[in-house]
């Protein structure tokens, strides 16, 4: 057996050890499936896929670029595969999340915010320095000439994007998108997408928030999470690779991906290297996960290629739940972030005509109740609580627990308070799990407050509007990501010769550094600052602008046409830029054969690309044989294109 084959047997008994081994030992046979990359030698496409059809694989994908499909296939057909010996390698699709947002407590400035007074400044937008870039003069108007993001593209690849948000740009602004998972990249079901795209380009008006670009970057989103919401809706690394290819053929400048997973993926990352070293930034959510997980990498964050961020509260020290590891490079406002949400939320418990404000318990019923205040202690369980709104103290078992010993004694509502001072709630009744009654969680001075007004009539509203032109402050990496993306489309745009490499690394030497001197593992590099990293740009010698090569098509005669004495040959040629057709290149013909001089033809080219020619074919001066043709175009600011062909004349 030779190396290479060596180490292929070796990954695939490694991934049959992964999949088939679980808490109960299982035997692999026909019916278990498995989701895996197949890479193949290059020109054994074919054969490959012939032997993936015959083992009954369906395919997700099919990827030239990095010579592999995705597929799905039976686990017992893993063995075949390995024995083509076309195929290179077999690997797992590792799945991806959105980054589940952190409800935390809101301080003092975010309880103000969400009164929306006027146009509301988030906290982050000013502590990355976007505002400082394009109002200088601190009026909040974009001041012209200065950068704005205006002319880079942001890809968010994501749950959607709420197009018809009355503070977002919409699809007649020239906003597009895609969607992987249904036919509605506009629909945005769980809102993650929608907050994302908010912290970016959030419109600058009279009213909900404003973004690092205020309206002016451009936008494509790709769908690739369905409506269920975070850690429900999952995708593959080979979505999201589908995705990143698509924000290329989108023209994007920079890739924003709240999302992450902890397996890496060796073709997901050639991919992510490839995209980069053609010029895109990508930036991605380090992840939530430092309390369960400690030090755990997740991807694709933690591939060289992209920049891995780390979430800030706003007293800019690093939130306890953002993952702190090798690969975090910047670090950026995550904690009690206020963006857009495609839905309202309104909840609230009102008691002898005073109003608490409380919160939806995640997975439970929306609606309104009415009913007797009650004491329901720890509602450790059931009770006489028929027709009753029932107050719950969190402690010694779980929201779910709670909210179920109330609604199978009759009541009506749980209000579930806190057991700890000042710090507000946000109970889940957990992933899986639903309710028929309307479960909400509040502060624990809320719930001592009620305890007081025991045995009067409460009304609990907890009521979702969806769609609708909602504002939330959501927590998280995911929060954080959007707004190094935004910044940098913001100072890129003051340049756009900058390349992808000098925007990181402008951003990079810039932060502001608030952990160990340098980098480290919490903060990276430090908190983003756009003014200072557009001045560290600004400072650098521009490149060169890069001179397209020209690309020379002959269209006429077909390569080893035939012709015979007196025929006319048509010489037709076509000239692009690789894309678009060139207009006044200079097109130099050569015609030559053993038995003759070579002969030049000179024209130029019109403005669809071509330049045509007639060869008249003499025999008694030019003789029979091959006759080899030589095109060679040029034009300035363009490098010079060829090509070559061949005749015959008998």
């Amino acid at each position: 057996m030779n190396v290479s084959k060596k180490y292929l047997v070796l990954s695939v008994f490694l991934l049959l050890t992964i999949l088939f081994t679980t808490a109960i030992s299982v035997k692999a046979d026909a019916q278990d499936t498995v989701r895996v990359w197949v890479t193949y030698q290059s020109g054994r496409k074919a054969e490959v896929f012939q032997t993936l059809t015959r083992e009954n694989a369906s395919v997700h994908y099919d990827f030239p670029e990095l010579e592999a499909y995705v597929v799905s296939m039976p686990a017992a057909a893993l063995n075949g595969i390995l024995r083509n010996p076309f195929v290179t390698a077999v690997e797992n699709d590792p799945e991806r999340y959105p980054v589940e947002p952190v409800r935390v407590h809101f301080n003092s400035q975010f309880e103000d915010a969400l009164d929306f007074n006027g146009q509301t400044i988030p906290w982050g937008i000013d502590a990355v320095q976007a505002r400082e870039v394009w109002d200088p003069d601190g009026n909040t108007v974009v001041e012209p000439g200065t950068p704005s993001g205006e002319g880079r593209k942001v890809c968010i690849i994501d749950t959607g994007y709420y197009a018809d948000h009355e503070d977002l740009l919409d699809k007649v602004d020239g906003v597009t998108g895609i969607s992987q998972v249904d036919d509605d990249w506009t629909r945005d079901g769980y809102g993650h997408g929608t907050h994302v795209a908010g912290t970016i380009s959030a419109l600058n008006n009279d009213y909900g928030v404003v973004g690092v670009s205020p309206g002016m970057v451009d936008l494509h989103i790709v769908k690739i999470f369905d409506d269920a919401g975070a850690w429900v809706s999952k995708a593959h690394a080979s979505d999201l690779t589908a995705a990143i290819y698509e924000c290329q053929s989108a023209g994007a400048n920079v890739i924003s991906m709240s999302l992450s997973g902890s397996g890496s993926n060796t073709k997901e990352q050639q991919a992510f290297d490839e995209l980069y070293a053609a010029g895109i930034l990508h930036v991605a959510a380090a992840g939530n996960h430092q309390v369960e997980e400690p030090g755990v990498l997740h991807y694709p964050a933690s591939y060289e290629s992209v920049i891995a961020v780390a979430a800030l509260d706003a007293n800019l020290s690093i939130a306890d739940f953002s993952a702190q590891n090798e690969p975090v490079e910047l670090a950026a406002p995550g904690v009690g972030v206020l963006s857009t949400l495609p839905y309202i939320e309104t909840n609230s418990v009102t008691v002898d005509g005073t109003e608490y404000k409380v919160n939806h318990t995640e997975y439970a019923a929306y609606g309104t109740a009415n009913g007797t205040l009650v004491d329901g202690g720890l509602c450790t369980a059931t009770g006489d609580w028929a027709g009753n709104v029932v107050l719950c103290s969190r402690g010694t078992n779980d929201f779910y627990q709670k909210t179920m010993n109330v609604q199978n004694s009759g009541g009506v509502a749980a209000v579930i308070y806190n057991n700890v001072e000042n710090e507000d709630l946000y109970a889940t009744l957990g992933e899986g799990n639903t309710s028929e009654i309307i479960s909400v969680s509040t502060t624990m001075e809320n719930g001592l407050a009620m305890l007081g007004k025991v045995g009067l009539p409460a009304t609990v509203s907890s009521v979702l509007e969806k769609p609708g032109n909602g504002y939330e402050a959501w927590g998280g990496t995911s929060m954080a990501t959007p707004h190094v993306a935004g910044v940098a489309a913001l100072i890129w745009s003051a340049n756009p010769d900058w390349t992808n490499e000098q925007v990181r690394e402008a951003m990079t030497m810039t932060a502001l550094d608030l952990g160990d001197d340098e980098r480290d593992i919490a903060f990276g590099f430090g908190l983003v600052q756009a003014v200072l990293a557009l001045d560290y740009l600004e400072e650098l010698t521009p490149p060169p602008p890069t001179e397209d090569e020209l690309v020379v098509t002959i269209t006429s005669p077909e390569h080893a046409a035939q012709f015979t004495d007196r025929d006319t040959v048509p010489i037709e040629i076509f000239v692009t830029d690789g894309v678009n057709p060139v207009e006044g290149a200079a097109v130099t013909v050569t015609i030559e054969s053993t038995q003759f001089k070579p002969q030049t033809l000179k024209g130029t080219t019109a403005a669809d690309g071509t330049v045509s020619f007639d060869y008249k074919v003499i025999v008694r001066k030019t003789g029979n044989g091959q006759y080899a043709l030589s095109v060679t175009a040029d034009k300035d600011g363009y490098q010079p294109g060829t090509a070559e062909s061949i005749f015959t004349v008998y």
